[in-house]
């Protein structure tokens, strides 16, 4: 009697621990479906990431020699324009810098075009004879004077002696009071040159002292 007590017990026990563990699985099934939570991490969407590529030695080596190449057009474009009013030889452009693939010839090659343009800027700040130009200026008028007298400019300059030595200015500005006060000095600096001297402004020009 005592032996089939034992056993009704312990098939007791297993059914109660049976019941309990098919209670709890129904349990996590119907929370599963309720909240909506896929727990199968291999169905799990995850939002792409962006990434963003460094530059690299050749790209930063690509943008430097555009920069470059753009100083070099621009310094070169300043030095011709210099030398054209100082109507001195103008310096031949090689264009090596553009066609060449080596960045520190680039490099050279902008330092060169950088002493070329301080060089013809310096000069053509500077002329010869630019205290004589600035005593017969303060005599003849403002450098932008248009009175409709027929002369223009701080040296009163003529329509015909505008059109004789300054003749690249007039098809690009207009007469000389559209120029700028360099442009007027090295236009009257061609025509000393010429032969003519300080002769064109007589009376200015002696009351300088000039002649």
């Amino acid at each position: 009697m005592p032996t089939r007590i034992r056993f009704t017990t312990f098939g007791a026990v297993l059914a109660a621990l049976l019941a309990t563990v098919l209670m709890a699985a129904a349990t996590g099934a119907a929370q599963e479906t309720t909240d909506g939570t896929a727990t199968d991490s291999t169905t799990t969407e995850t939002e792409p990431t962006e990434t963003t590529t460094a530059p690299t030695t050749t790209d930063r080596a690509r943008a430097e020699r555009r920069r470059i190449l753009a100083k070099i057009r621009r310094l070169r474009r300043e030095t011709w324009r210099w030398q054209r009013l100082m109507r001195v030889p103008r310096t031949r452009p090689t264009r090596l810098a553009e066609r060449s693939a080596s960045l520190a010839f680039q490099r050279w090659a902008l330092r060169f075009w950088q002493k070329r343009a301080r060089t013809a800027r310096r000069r053509a700040h500077h002329p010869r004879r630019l205290e004589a130009w600035l005593c017969i200026q303060r005599r003849e008028g403002a450098w932008n004077a248009n009175t409709g007298n027929g002369y223009y400019g701080g040296l009163q300059m003529d329509v015909q002696f505008q059109r004789t030595y300054g003749a690249d200015l007039v098809r690009r500005k207009g007469l000389a009071h559209r120029w700028g006060y360099l442009e007027q000095i090295w236009v009257a600096e061609r025509a000393y040159r010429s032969g003519r001297g300080f002769y064109p402004w007589p009376n200015t020009a002696r009351s300088c002292g000039l002649i």
